[in-house]
């Protein structure tokens, strides 16, 4: 019944269902695997890091330590498996004009690496949604060596997951009885972390209008 209630797009809901392990799905997911676009990564890890700060007799409450594993676990490996997919399927898997969404985020990571080269591009690429979905497979596609994408993917991999995390465990140490106001925050984080994907949209629309 728990797996039923589960909403894939309310970060609590996962974190709540499958704890560290989720987030370390989610964002495998998210930036390895071009189904993972809609994905709450940022707020997936805002959130984890919050919930990190309650006192240990909240409802919900989560071990950083075990968070920051799953965290850089799941950016990482993403990141390097998407690399491969675009590797072994070539450009024709990021060229679906069929898909808007998809198609747009292709066209802003491409954008990417033409004006920051490879490593900035893949290290900015973390913290825009739907851009660091499909900025590796496309790496790959395009023939990016290995190593240089391996070691920039990991920096900026690290950088993000971490950071994000360590963010929102910052803020939830610095609220008193946090888990008093934990779901109107999570509400705000969530609105928060759409605001991004709403403008990649709406710059889509304007350049196909």
């Amino acid at each position: 019944m728990h797996l039923l209630a589960l909403n894939p797009l309310d970060p609590h809901s996962l974190l709540d269902t499958f704890g560290p392990l989720g987030v370390a799905v989610v964002l495998f997911a998210e930036t390895g695997l071009l189904i993972g676009f809609f994905l709450p990564g940022d707020s997936l890890l805002f959130t984890a890091g919050l919930l990190c700060a309650t006192s240990s007799s909240a409802a919900l409450h989560l071990s950083l330590p075990w968070v920051l594993v799953a965290a850089a676990a799941g950016a990482l490996l993403g990141a390097q498996t998407g690399y491969l997919i675009g590797r072994r399927a070539g450009p024709a898997l990021l060229d679906r004009p069929d898909r808007p969404r998809l198609h747009a985020a292709v066209v802003r990571a491409r954008e990417a690496l033409d004006r920051y080269g490879v490593g900035k591009a893949v290290v900015l690429a973390r913290f825009i949604p739907l851009v660091r979905t499909v900025l590796n497979p496309l790496a790959g596609a395009l023939r990016v060596p290995a190593r240089t994408f391996t070691l920039w993917q990991v920096a900026g991999g690290l950088v993000w997951s971490l950071g994000v995390t360590l963010a929102g465990y910052g803020l939830g140490n610095q609220i008193p009885g946090i888990d008093a106001y934990l779901l109107p925050i999570i509400a705000i984080i969530v609105l928060l972390s759409l605001v991004p994907v709403a403008r990649e949209l709406l710059r889509a629309r304007r350049k196909s209008s």
